[in-house]
């Protein structure tokens, strides 16, 4: 719920004499905040990002296939890690519903009334198997006896 004007002129207030009477602890509580932690986050993991391409490109140049694997990995968890810490520093969701909102693939299929494999089970359904007699022949192709 958002504050009001009023309580937001309170606040900014409350704030400004803060910073007025006691400068340190304000910039300490500025620090706290938790877009700045990741922040610093994200820019830790571009330089780890920066470093694995050097190990990358190090393990390519002197021909060791261990180093170079290991930048990629690097560069691969730092690139995790900074994207993680952007969506969270900035709040973006991934837009999947939360586990207690989706159902289950036995829910799913009970809810569309048949069960997994329902057509390859179904009479009269022919096999697509290249090579079985029952196969149906593609066009043009040469059909092959048996």
């Amino acid at each position: 719920m958002p504050l009001s004007k009023h309580e937001q002129r309170q606040f900014e207030q409350i704030e400004q004499a803060l910073r007025a009477g006691d400068p340190r602890f304000a910039e300490a509580v500025h620090a706290a905040d938790p877009r700045v932690h990741y922040r610093r986050r994200v820019i830790a993991a571009a330089l780890g990002f920066v470093i694995g391409v050097g190990l990358l490109l190090a393990g390519v140049v002197i021909n060791v296939i261990v180093i170079a694997v290991a930048g990629f990995v690097v560069m691969l968890a730092c690139s995790l890690w900074a994207v993680t810490s952007y969506q969270r520093m900035t709040g973006i969701t991934t837009g999947r519903a939360p586990a207690q909102a989706r159902r289950s693939g036995k829910e799913r299929r009970a809810a569309k009334g048949g069960r997994a494999g329902k057509l390859a089970a179904s009479p009269g359904a022919r096999p697509l198997t290249p090579g079985c007699p029952a196969a149906v022949p593609l066009v043009g192709a040469p059909v092959l006896r048996e």
